[in-house]
């Protein structure tokens, strides 16, 4: 089961569950959850508030701004190669300055396609990011649901009438921070792009 699939768990209709939720008798257990047979977490919250959801959105803030001096660094390259190639036309026969024209444009090309490439790939992980995390702390939900003994843990901004008493955000906040705290599984371990190396390629 996905996280979003986990999240999205409706064991009784809408009208018996706002039922369930306003009618509940909560009491603090020793373990520190509150019992009860549905509960409700923030999946917006628990990425933006633990350790791992601040990492995984550093290290997505920090492949932004690596791809925009990337594509400042080559908008230079390419200014400055256009400029000697224009400074060449006087002195080169009118078919060589075309063939070395017509390179000049293939090279161009070539970079704003791996650019195109990159952005989407970065907007692909950065879209991906949240469904991600869902998917590393899901357990840890699972293990919460089980301690209250509750039946169904549901996404908070999609349920209609709830109980504070039933919110787990913040416990779940916490047991994240205290069993996963930012680290990322190997899996997930993004090393530097390969930018410079397919650019310089098409830069010959």
């Amino acid at each position: 089961m996905t996280g979003l699939a986990f999240l999205r768990r409706v064991a009784v209709s809408v009208g018996l569950g706002i039922t369930m939720l306003a009618g509940v008798q909560a009491s603090a257990q020793s373990i520190g959850v509150v019992q009860s047979d549905v509960l409700v977490v923030n999946p917006d919250l628990l990425f933006a508030e633990t350790r791992l959801g601040q990492r995984m959105t550093d290290e997505l803030q920090t492949e932004r701004d690596a791809l925009i001096a990337l594509n400042r660094d080559l908008e230079q390259q390419l200014e400055s190669e256009e400029k000697a190639l224009t400074e060449l036309r006087a002195e080169t026969s009118p078919e060589e300055f075309r063939r070395m024209a017509d390179s000049f444009d293939q090279k161009v090309q070539q970079i704003r396609e791996d650019s195109e490439r990159r952005v989407r790939d970065l907007e692909r992980s950065r879209s991906q990011a949240p469904v991600t995390f869902m998917r590393i702390v899901e357990p840890i939900l699972i293990e919460i649901m089980r301690d209250a003994d509750a039946a169904v843990i549901l996404d908070s901004r999609a349920t209609l009438l709830s109980v504070d008493a039933v919110d787990i955000t913040a416990l779940a906040i916490s047991r994240v921070d205290e069993t996963i705290g930012d680290t990322m599984p190997p899996e997930l371990m993004r090393g530097p792009q390969a930018a410079p190396d397919d650019t310089s390629s098409g830069a010959q």
